[in-house]
């Protein structure tokens, strides 16, 4: 069969038409497929990573922070209760403390200038971080041994993290202690030290530039080989805490034990209307310890001019404190003397001295003034106890510290 020339143009022109048709749906069905390719992979990732998160979960790090610090939960009485045992239930209220106890060296080769340069740039209360326990700083003055020791222990046990200690001695005592006590490494470059003279006040100015740089240190204890605590370590935290002022003693004393100390030459920087006297066991808080650590003025006037009978450490800080910073102490010691009998040095404490009676007396049997209230907590430590009292005040340590021997 032959076709004519119009009808083979016609069937060419359909053929051509219905192939491009063709490759039109091939590419309409491709393009399809890919997209449903490309949905079907984003849904199995997705499927994926939700099957992932339920069998592994993100386990986030837990951030332990360290407590506050404590409040006192306590009034503060007015009438002196007699001593008794502490009850089991209060005996184990303790701090949750999350700190531990580093052991590390005070020792350094500074020079007392560059220490107190250096102490009197480290920051004050304001810089305190807000998640760091405040300390206090016990800073003990000793000659050599600490007889107390004991006693001491049983105070500051299990209280790690609220407490740093300091201990000023002879450099030429050396001693082994236990590395289980909390005296262990605690020594800190120290200079011999005589009394009577302003070797005193250095050393004290010595222990309060080697506590400060310890940020965490807020408040500031000055005792000695001889001084006992009166309470638990609770009571005390808590009463120096919630103090806003510094607890040291400062008073006109006319006599000639008072004013009869003071020199004309230190005239005109201390003139004898602002000649005070003191206890040398003071408790301050940061911002007066870094007062006391930067004096160069004050400091400089005594240890031209303060010679026996002039004592610098009854005199230097309770004068300087009165002249500079009156408004940040309360002008009483915390720590109990007995000065009944008149001579250089106060009466001591034995054996036969320390009974419940006696220590009632001590810590109840004055009034003072606390924050603005009426108290007769006022004293937290007392002096001097020979170590023959050591076994008696062991004795009646769960009385008075509320701990367990």
């Amino acid at each position: 069969m032959k076709h004519k020339p119009s009808q083979l143009v016609s069937m060419s022109f359909f053929g051509l038409l219905c192939r491009n048709i063709n490759n039109v749906y091939h590419l309409v069905f491709f393009i399809i497929g890919v997209s449903i390719g490309i949905v079907a992979i984003l849904c199995f990732n997705s499927l994926s990573f939700s099957l992932q998160a339920l069998l592994y979960p993100v386990i986030t790090p837990i951030t332990t922070l360290l407590p506050p610090p404590l409040s006192s939960s306590r009034p503060l009485s007015v009438t002196p209760p007699p001593l008794k045992v502490i009850s089991s239930s209060s005996r184990n209220t303790k701090f949750n403390s999350t700190s531990i106890k580093l052991k590390t060296s005070l020792m350094h080769n500074m020079s007392d200038q560059e220490l107190f340069l250096k102490a009197s740039m480290v920051s004050g209360i304001q810089d305190f971080p807000k998640q760091t326990v405040p300390k206090v700083a016990f800073m003990f003055l000793a000659k050599g041994a600490l007889p107390l020791a004991p006693l001491w222990e049983k105070f500051f046990k299990g209280q790690d993290g609220f407490y740093s200690i300091y201990l000023h001695r002879h450099p030429s005592f050396n001693v082994t202690v236990p590395e289980d006590s909390v005296f262990n490494g605690r020594n800190v470059p120290s200079q011999p030290v005589f009394w009577g003279t302003t070797s005193m006040i250095d050393a004290e100015r010595r222990l309060l530039a080697n506590a400060l740089m310890d940020l965490s240190n807020r408040r500031f204890v000055l005792l000695s080989e001889s001084c006992i605590p009166l309470f638990g370590f609770r009571t005390i935290y808590d009463y120096l805490m919630n103090s806003s002022t510094s607890f040291l003693g400062s008073f006109d004393d006319p006599r000639r034990d008072g004013r009869g100390r003071y020199s004309p030459k230190m005239w005109p920087v201390i003139n004898v209307t602002n000649w005070r006297k003191g206890s040398q066991w003071f408790e301050v808080h940061r911002e007066l310890a870094i007062h006391i650590v930067s004096d160069t003025k004050y400091y400089s006037i005594f240890r031209h001019y303060c010679f026996p009978p002039c004592f610098a450490d009854e005199h230097y800080i309770p004068t300087f404190v009165h002249m500079m910073y009156p408004q940040l102490s309360s002008n009483r010691s915390l720590t109990w003397v007995d000065w009944l009998r008149r001579g250089p040095h106060p009466r001591t404490f034995g054996w036969n001295d320390v009974t419940d009676k006696f220590l009632n007396h001590v810590r109840f049997g004055s009034t003072c003034v606390y924050d603005g209230n009426t108290t007769n907590t006022c004293f937290l430590f007392a002096r001097k106890f020979h170590p023959s009292s050591l076994k008696p005040l062991l004795r009646l340590s769960p009385l008075f510290l509320g701990i367990d021997t």
